[in-house]
């Protein structure tokens, strides 16, 4: 993955910070996102959200449903819809591992981080997770404490 810290075209746009409490991300893959000019450009003014989002296979492709960008005002008549439903790029290959995890293991797919590369394109992490239970959650959420409460004490000492 581009998070080269020093890179000056690398920028996070949005990132779905509650999908590593609410999943376990077995594996991640950066897939491209089709977009008009409008989204582009109201992406560059970081007005998203992709916290309520998952991507779905549906039809040999692959999906973005229900990811949040908002309306770009100076586009007038030519703008976008907000929430619509938003073409994955990824390889056949990929396509046919994502669609065999999600249909016969199970899984999940959830954007974790979309992001603008080093060459000014707009990417996709997307995670292929499994659901965490009530029990799960509150392990990590306790782990979490348990690892601020450590690192507190060590300052302390």
């Amino acid at each position: 993955m581009a998070q080269a810290k020093s890179d000056p075209n690398y920028k996070v746009i949005a990132e779905n910070r509650r999908a590593r409490f609410d999943y376990f991300i077995e594996n991640d893959i950066e897939v491209g996102i089709v977009l008009t000019g409008s989204e582009v450009k109201a992406l560059r003014t970081g007005q998203s959200n992709i916290a309520d989002s998952y991507a779905s296979v549906e039809d040999g492709e692959l999906w973005l449903i229900n990811s949040y960008i908002a309306a770009y005002k100076q586009a007038g008549v030519f703008g976008h819809e907000e929430r619509r439903h938003r073409k994955l790029l990824v390889s056949r290959r990929e396509l046919a591992r994502l669609w065999q995890a999600v249909g016969r293991e199970g899984m999940t797919l959830v954007p974790l981080v979309m992001y603008f590369n080093h060459k000014g394109r707009v990417k996709l992490k997307l995670g292929i997770a499994k659901g965490k239970k009530a029990h799960d959650k509150r392990a990590t959420e306790a782990k979490r404490d348990w690892g601020r409460e450590k690192q507190r004490l060590l300052k302390q000492g």
